[in-house]
């Protein structure tokens, strides 16, 4: 099995595994031991057998990044050190996105997005995101009530909200209208209203009930990418599965995508040859007895390989 051609990667097609064990924009204990069990769980080798040549230098370690005085900004947890880890990220996958390598980044929490997607924005400029969650992840400074920056990246990354000189090194590349969300159900009032104020298409499980996997999935690419052309990001948070498929996450909604919606996603933007980078984060190890963990790293693992051209058949 080879990879399916890609007119944006160069050959041989490279997977370049980024680790990012990294919580800070959270406060629940063990979201920064995700990427260490999914790479303890032989995701490089699976990989390799989907013909993918894969790199993996080790899990970014932020040591040199922590901040010893990072008090609030405003209601911002952490944010010297969110902003730098991310500022770091953004640099790692833009690089290998520059040598035409697909970067995988595994968190770790998903403020973790400002980094990588600001590294795929920084190479392809006209990338589309697809935003596969429970939560829209769109609060700003104004709007959070926690403060929590797992909560926000996309809201800097559209450069709304409040100017925060910490994250100004964040160009706000992405447009609204290549943006599109899939599986939301847990959505805060103010960020239903920054929504329909920028006209972010969006599509919560009531849209998967009523038209099912496929058309939603139809209906996404047609708004963001119609013409089939534009590289594609995709951010994957695994709690947009129902706790029952993936429960080891820091904030489970009941009513999520099954088992395989969410294959069904990641196999549909498969298809395209159009995916430049995949995230997958919000891995949990600490929660959860060891079945659960042992499920949900599963899961996780095999929501990549479907991403990058695992088929039934």
């Amino acid at each position: 099995m080879s990879p399916i051609k890609s007119p944006f990667l160069k050959e041989p097609q490279t997977v370049a595994i980024i680790g990012c064990p990294f919580s800070a924009g959270q406060q629940r204990l063990g979201v920064d031991k995700g990427p260490i069990h999914l790479v303890e769980a032989g995701l490089t080798d699976q990989l390799a057998e989907l013909g993918w040549r894969v790199t993996f230098d080790g899990h970014h370690q932020f040591e040199e990044l922590s901040v010893t005085d990072d008090p609030p900004i405003g209601k911002l947890r952490n944010p010297r050190f969110v902003s730098r880890v991310n500022e770091s990220v953004a640099k790692v996958v833009g690089g290998h996105a520059a040598r035409g390598e697909l970067p995988l980044t595994l968190g770790g929490d998903h403020s973790l997005a400002m980094g990588t997607i600001s590294g795929t924005l920084g190479n392809y400029p006209n990338a589309c995101v697809i935003w596969i969650d429970a939560h829209t992840d769109i609060n700003t400074p104004e709007t959070t009530d926690s403060g929590n920056l797992h909560g926000m990246p996309v809201s800097f990354l559209l450069g709304l909200g409040a100017k925060v000189p910490e994250f100004g090194w964040i160009k706000p590349l992405l447009k609204a209208e290549r943006l599109v969300y899939i599986g939301l159900r847990d959505i805060d009032s103010g960020e239903k209203r920054i929504l329909r104020e920028n006209n972010i298409k969006a599509f919560s499980m009531h849209e998967v009930d009523k038209y099912g996997i496929g058309k939603v999935v139809e209906m996404a690419l047609d708004h963001v990418n119609p013409k089939r052309d534009l590289p594609i990001h995709l951010s994957f948070d695994i709690d947009a599965l129902d706790p029952s498929v993936a429960p080891s996450t820091g904030t489970p909604v009941r009513g999520g995508l099954t088992f395989r919606e969410g294959h069904y996603i990641c196999e549909a933007v498969s298809e395209t040859g159009l995916l430049v980078a995949f995230d997958l984060v919000e891995v949990n190890p600490h929660l959860e007895d060891e079945s659960s963990v042992n499920k949900t790293v599963t899961v996780g693992c095999s929501l990549v390989r479907a991403a990058l051209g695992e088929t039934l058949l």
